[in-house]
């Protein structure tokens, strides 16, 4: 039987689910394209992350390319690695 979620925020393991407000926002620029949907960006504050696209970037097919301005949500467990949830326009700044 298949269950779509749990009333308390655990998954079926019983474990913490890690809803989007959970993770830190950070704002920071393309460096490079590591593949595998993988990106390398360098936040403002210097520190270099690994980031993947969110799924709905992925949905809507937002193009990310080197030297784009993105919004990244970073993991609190892991703060080296996130999701690119937002891409920045040319002079827009974070939300």
């Amino acid at each position: 039987m298949h269950c779509s979620g749990w009333s308390d925020g655990r998954d079926a393991r019983g474990s913490e689910r890690l809803a989007r407000d959970d993770l830190i926002q950070g704002t920071g620029t393309v460096e490079k394209i590591l593949g595998g949907g993988r990106y390398q960006i360098e936040l403002e504050s210097g520190q270099t992350v690994t980031a993947q696209l969110s799924g709905r970037m992925r949905r809507f097919r937002i193009r990310v390319i080197p030297g784009d301005r993105v919004q990244v949500g970073l993991s609190p467990y892991d703060p080296t690695h996130g999701f690119i949830t937002f891409r920045l326009r040319e002079g827009q700044t974070a939300r």
